[in-house]
């Protein structure tokens, strides 16, 4: 006989509390109701029920095969409903968190070319540089950067955040170039103002040399696009992340400051709640975001 479905008239039986109810809930016979059991005990060597003429009573055998049972049918049952799941098609809103920076100058653009693959899906977007409570704010997905805490999410590694010095090229005529993060200290340095010590930059080298200088600059914000203005505009060296800096580099209006220096490297996650039976939507947003940004991708 199926071994599965001698487990799962088991488990009717114990829960309805008869041979006769659980039989009539399968549709089959009290008798074959019976033979199931009796296959299980033959095989296990053990009892599972003790039979009397008005009740089943679980032995202590059948009381642990009986969880184990419920553990496998639900499983069994989750497997099934994942793969119907897989040919899905992906549908409906996600709401999705993201730093500031790193959502407006990267995701959005990669959430252009996602939402143009998959059109019945919509998503809602919030740019905030705090760290997400995924589950009480009712986020479905969340980009980090740092460490992740919360042992309740999964987190799936993203390319680190590397942040770039650059400096307007009238800026650099006039004040110079930095030959050594040392130097950075005699000039206007632009800092994000909610960093803890936007007024200590600590930068990693080559040959994996560390270097901690004090800056001071004219000019602060708690957006890394004004600093990049305010860098265009002459006003100082601004320290932001790459994505950020990349197009004026290119083009020119920014030039790269000690190249061989970066702010020390911050690992970045893509983070979702545990979850045994995400959806089509998500499942395919979180593919879709790794195969762009995941740690072994190019930085998209």
């Amino acid at each position: 006989m199926d071994k599965l479905a001698s487990m799962a008239m088991f488990v009717r039986v114990v829960e309805s509390g008869s041979f006769a109810a659980a039989a009539e809930a399968s549709q089959v016979s009290a008798t074959m109701a019976a033979k199931h059991i009796r296959v299980i005990e033959q095989r296990l060597g053990a009892r599972l029920l003790h039979r009397t003429t008005r009740r089943q009573q679980l032995t202590e055998v059948g009381r642990l095969y009986y969880e184990r049972c419920k553990h496998v049918l639900a499983e069994v049952e989750l497997a099934e409903s994942s793969a119907l799941e897989l040919q899905a098609s992906p549908r409906g809103r996600l709401r999705l968190i993201a730093p500031v920076s790193f959502g407006s100058h990267s995701l959005v653009p990669a959430l252009t070319d996602y939402l143009a693959s998959y059109p019945e899906v919509g998503v809602d977007l919030t740019l905030d540089n705090r760290a997400p409570d995924l589950i009480n704010e009712g986020y479905e997905l969340g980009i980090v950067i740092g460490e992740v805490g919360d042992a309740g999410l999964v987190a799936r590694p993203l390319q680190p955040y590397r942040r770039l010095l650059a400096a307007a090229p009238a800026y650099l005529e006039q004040h110079g170039h930095p030959g050594h993060p040392e130097q950075l200290s005699g000039h206007a340095c632009l800092g994000m103002s909610y960093w803890r010590r936007y007024d200590r930059w600590h930068l990693l080298g080559p040959g994996g040399e560390n270097c901690t200088v004090s800056v001071q600059g004219p000019f602060t914000a708690n957006q890394g696009n004004a600093l990049r203005i305010a860098a265009l505009h002459g006003m100082g060296i601004v320290l932001q992340p790459e994505a950020i800096l990349a197009d004026d580099l290119a083009a020119g209006r920014l030039l790269p400051v000690l190249p061989e220096w970066s702010f020390r490297t911050t690992p970045m996650h893509l983070v979702y709640a545990q979850d045994r039976r995400p959806t089509a939507k998500l499942r395919s947003v979180v593919d879709f975001l790794l195969r762009r940004f995941g740690a072994d991708g190019p930085l998209g």
